[in-house]
């Protein structure tokens, strides 16, 4: 009851602005057995007890940040309280940023397949990378070989380091569809010169959804002396995988976007004893304590320790629904947006139909003189998507079959014949 009072006259205090929800009471998740028996009465409950979406909102874009649900967000609440009233011991401060956090790192590692000394919290993918293509060695002429599909944070890291240190950028060229894993793999390794000694690229493509034959790829690229960098972005909560079986050198991941955590925090992953070799690009003390192994990573300085607790709570989340029933979900509504893609006929679809290729995103390509009409028509009825002429639609557990309906009805309507 205190902190139900508390929010309330917070939110006196900042009318006119909307009152904060009440996440003190979080409903326990539906029996497993209502999903077996009726699947759309499971997710749709799931839906509205587990998350504070409107009735009248369509969120097609959990690609770029995905909701967080109630135990998420009590998880952070929760944890700011009892730091500002110091609820813990001396020598536990309420923060990370010197911290190694080897609970939550064990746990996350088990979860997400890796070694506790292979795993790091970063603030995001970005920041990950970015540890990654500044404290990698390399030589002026060197070569990094990546796609054209990489997110503008994934690139641009290499980028820097060309223009400041005469490194090479090269991108191999994705055709759209592709015709199958073994394209893309062949794409790849055949696209690998003489100078290459980085191969980075996405797992799961952002613009498109597109999931690359990564372990072929790193397994093929490592016989050749190479280091292999995946922008796992898109996969931490979408599809089933562990990153130790990726076959990487380095792996970024963001786990707000599929994983429920909130926004501010990342994985950084290394194999082995790849973090020996990795120059930390921002330092404090203990940066060349190499016995912290991935930890001397996360020296980073005082941080807000309260969404990693959001993050641990959002992989407790995860693994209490299941992750291969929440994969079975996403990718059946993704299935259904290709079909309902497949069905209009000005639109051209970038997603193959192989199941392999794509977990929850799908993308099309729409005729320009649409856009903005679309855009703006999305904007009145509450839909949120993301993208211009090439569209991105992104699933989750939250999204309803009525939403992908919505969206594709606006679609027809805007459409200037």
């Amino acid at each position: 009851m205190k902190r139900r009072s508390a929010l309330q006259t917070l939110a006196a205090a900042l009318a006119p602005f909307p009152a904060p929800a009440d996440t003190s009471d979080v409903a326990a998740l539906p029996d497993s057995a209502l999903a077996d028996r009726d699947p759309e009465a499971y997710w749709l409950r799931i839906r509205k007890e587990q998350f504070l979406l409107p009735e009248q909102r369509v969120f097609l874009n959990n690609g770029s940040l995905g909701v967080t649900p109630r135990p998420v967000l009590k998880a952070v609440g929760d944890y700011m309280e009892r730091a500002a009233a110091l609820l813990m011991d001396e020598t536990d401060y309420p923060r990370w940023g010197y911290e190694t956090l080897e609970e939550h790192r064990a746990e996350m590692a088990a979860f997400a397949g890796c070694d506790k000394d292979e795993l790091a919290f970063t603030h995001n993918a970005t920041e990950a990378i970015n540890f990654i293509a500044a404290g990698v060695e390399m030589q002026a002429g060197d070569e990094v070989l990546m796609t054209d599909q990489e997110h503008p944070s994934g690139r641009s890291p290499w980028l820097m380091r060309a223009a400041r240190q005469g490194i090479q950028v090269r991108q191999v060229q994705i055709p759209m569809p592709p015709r199958g894993p073994a394209q893309l793999a062949e794409l790849m390794i055949g696209a690998i010169g003489s100078r290459t000694r980085v191969l980075f690229f996405s797992g799961i493509s952002s613009p498109t959804g597109l999931i690359m034959p990564i372990r072929e790829i790193c397994d093929a690229a490592r016989a050749k002396g190479l280091l292999t960098i995946v922008d796992g972005a898109h996969m931490n909560g979408q599809i089933p995988f562990r990153i130790s079986d990726l076959g990487c050198d380095y792996f970024a991941g963001s786990p707000h976007k599929w994983l429920f955590a909130p926004a501010g925090c990342g994985l950084l992953y290394g194999r082995g004893d790849n973090f020996d070799r990795l120059w930390p690009s921002i330092v404090t003390g203990g940066w060349d304590n190499k016995q912290l192994k991935a930890a001397r990573f996360m020296m980073v300085g005082t941080n807000n320790r309260a969404v990693f607790e959001g993050m641990m709570a959002g992989v407790r989340f995860a693994r209490a629904i299941g992750p291969e029933r929440i994969y079975q979900r996403i990718h059946h509504l993704a299935r259904l947006a290709r079909k309902k893609a497949e069905a209009v006929p000005f639109v051209r679809l970038n997603t193959p139909d192989d199941g392999r290729m794509f977990g929850s995103l799908v993308s099309m390509d729409i005729p320009e003189a649409d856009v903005k009409r679309l855009m703006q028509t999305c904007k009145e009825r509450k839909i949120w998507i993301t993208g211009s002429k090439r569209l991105r639609l992104s699933t989750h557990i939250h999204t309803r079959p009525s939403d992908l309906d919505a969206f594709f009805t606006t679609l027809r309507e805007v459409h200037v014949a």
